[in-house]
């Protein structure tokens, strides 16, 4: 069967997260989204994994069930330890088949920090020797970098992070068989770095309010079985996963160099030119997922491999809606015509990536065909996020971002 997969998520026991983020209403928003599969998130806080053993029907084969949408169990943990002369900061997804083994984890990883405290918990811990751990309780645990290239909180970040995947796992680096590219980075940024060839590429919305789900995701085309998804994601079953869903990278957190405080955004190019200092309070920049990539790349831009999982980059339907109508994106009437579209149309996925141009024109207007048009050709604006701030893009050249900031920063050289 052929279905979109969200496999990182998080609850309302997450910190800055959603207390709508509860089993039926991620449910009933994966469907509207057309995502059928979710990963259950946070499952080392014993509050949410009460829940989700009272909520979810076991369907076997590592899957679990809630009305339409089938679950998974997973949770991000956050690996805080230092190593190579360095304090690390790592945020890594582990996945397991059932309750008994997410059971035996959560024993392990209590060791190490306060479950109950977040449902990312915080963990004195070494990638490395969590993840030998793990695999030491069952081989069917599995474990994903996340957002890899984030420069707080991820495997290749620069502020904490490593510069291969064995500096990290040693030993167990033969266990790393995917990474999470993250919002701030897309497979052609990936496929730059050649040691990346040996892992596969997936993306996962890290969705901390409902609304959020499906921002990222994967196309699978494999039974509703735990273990045959993660044989698509190792490539014994080739052809399984079938593309991603990406988030403009642009468009994250942090893409760009800069520092909020001071209104500062460069390009890699800008930052190393000025030796990566800001030229308004002279202290280092927050360097950028796009400027580490470019320092751990040994290939051009627009490099391909010749076995890369296609993927289409998308804009969430209610920010087209909004831009569409020139009002915010969490107004009345953006969830009106949200729900219309949805209604009559199709799931989110099926109106960004195959519904008819005509048929959204009947049930939405001309403007909004022409947005979503303009997103499936490309023609789009770009304006970077940096140093925690969102970037932005927009559909409709004739209202692009404001630029009076934008100015603001180029006149600094």
């Amino acid at each position: 069967m052929k279905f979109f997969a969200d496999l990182h998520i998080h609850s309302a026991y997450s910190r800055a997260t959603s207390q709508n983020m509860h089993i039926p209403v991620i449910a009933k928003y994966a469907e509207t989204k057309g995502i059928k599969l979710v990963a259950s998130g946070d499952f080392t806080h014993p509050e949410w994994l009460n829940e989700l053993k009272e909520t979810l029907k076991p369907e076997g084969r590592g899957i679990f069930k809630y009305k339409n949408t089938f679950f998974m169990l997973a949770v991000e943990v956050s690996n805080i330890y230092s190593k190579g002369g360095k304090l690390r900061r790592i945020h890594n997804v582990v996945y397991a088949p059932d309750f008994e083994k997410a059971e035996k984890i959560n024993k392990f990883l209590a060791r190490y920090g306060k479950l109950a405290s977040d449902g990312r918990p915080i963990l004195g811990l070494d990638s490395e020797n969590m993840l030998e751990a793990l695999k030491t309780i069952s081989e069917d645990i599995h474990l994903i970098p996340a957002h890899i290239w984030t420069p707080w909180y991820a495997m290749l970040g620069s502020k904490s992070g490593f510069n291969s995947i064995e500096e990290c796992f040693g030993s167990m680096s033969k266990y790393i068989f995917a990474i999470e590219t993250g919002l701030s980075s897309d497979p052609p940024m990936n496929w730059r770095v050649s040691f990346l060839d040996k892992v596969v590429l997936v993306s996962n919305s890290d969705a901390h309010s409902p609304a959020k789900l499906g921002r990222e995701a994967n196309y699978f085309d494999t039974d509703m079985d735990y273990s045959k998804i993660f044989n698509a994601l190792m490539q014994k079953d080739k052809n399984s996963l079938l593309f991603t869903v990406e988030f403009y990278p642009e468009e994250g957190k942090y893409h760009f160099d800069g520092h909020r405080k001071c209104d500062v955004v460069l390009s890699p190019k800008e930052s190393k030119a000025i030796n990566n200092i800001c030229p308004v309070c002279g202290n280092p920049l927050t360097i950028g997922v796009a400027h580490r990539v470019d320092d751990l790349a040994d290939r051009k831009e627009g490099y391909t491999p010749n076995d890369a999982i296609p993927f289409h980059s998308l804009i969430p339907l209610e920010e087209i809606i909004a831009e569409s109508e020139q009002i915010g994106k969490t107004t009345k009437k953006v969830k009106s015509l949200y729900e219309k579209m949805t209604e009559k149309i199709g799931t989110e996925f099926e109106i960004l990536l195959n519904a008819p141009i005509e048929d959204i024109k009947k049930i939405a207007g001309e403007k909004l065909a022409e947005g979503i048009e303009n997103m499936r050709n490309g023609k789009i604006y770009k304006k970077p996020g940096y140093d925690g701030e969102f970037g932005t893009i927009k559909v409709f050249m004739e209202h692009p971002p404001d630029k009076t900031k934008e100015a603001k920063q180029l006149s600094l050289f």
